[in-house]
């Protein structure tokens, strides 16, 4: 015997059948503080000046690490 059982409810309402915790505010904060990050790093990528700064001190390793990213990007190609 196979029933199936149809509800026509909101996720809200189907979270707290549940028993689920509403999650909601949690999220809108993770948002904001995304939407706000993005906001700054736009203005630090449309700054040459700042977006090399920031790749300069990037894992903190200046410049050394820099060039041994693209000493790594560049043997990438390489044939073995």
């Amino acid at each position: 015997m196979k029933i199936t059982v149809n509800l026509d409810v909101t996720p809200q309402e189907a979270r707290s059948f549940f028993g689920m915790p509403d999650v909601e505010p949690m999220n809108a904060m993770i948002m904001a503080e995304m939407q706000k990050r993005a906001k700054d790093s736009m203005d630090t990528l449309a700054d040459p000046e700042r977006l090399v700064a920031a790749w300069i001190n990037m894992g903190g390793k200046g410049v050394e690490g820099i060039q041994a990213m693209m000493g790594a990007a560049m043997g990438a190609g390489k044939k073995k």
